[in-house]
């Protein structure tokens, strides 16, 4: 039979995977907190290139948007 992942009691079936509603509560505040999240290293300053335009109107003197 699967243990509940919080507990590790038995499963209930009316709140699989959780023994009850006190675990699954428990499981919810978790996620909410962010606790489950991946942390990650943004390498990438400008990942959506929103900057480039900006950066190439600096370089060749132009308004961004293509404006002279």
């Amino acid at each position: 039979m699967p243990k509940c992942p919080i507990c590790g009691a038995p499963t209930a079936p009316d709140m699989r995977p959780f023994c009850s509603r006190r675990c699954a509560d428990v499981d919810l505040s978790r996620w909410l907190k962010g606790a489950y999240a991946i942390p990650v290293a943004d390498d990438d300053a400008d990942e959506d290139g929103d900057d480039i335009g900006a950066e190439m109107a600096a370089r060749d003197g132009t308004a961004p948007g293509g404006d002279r």
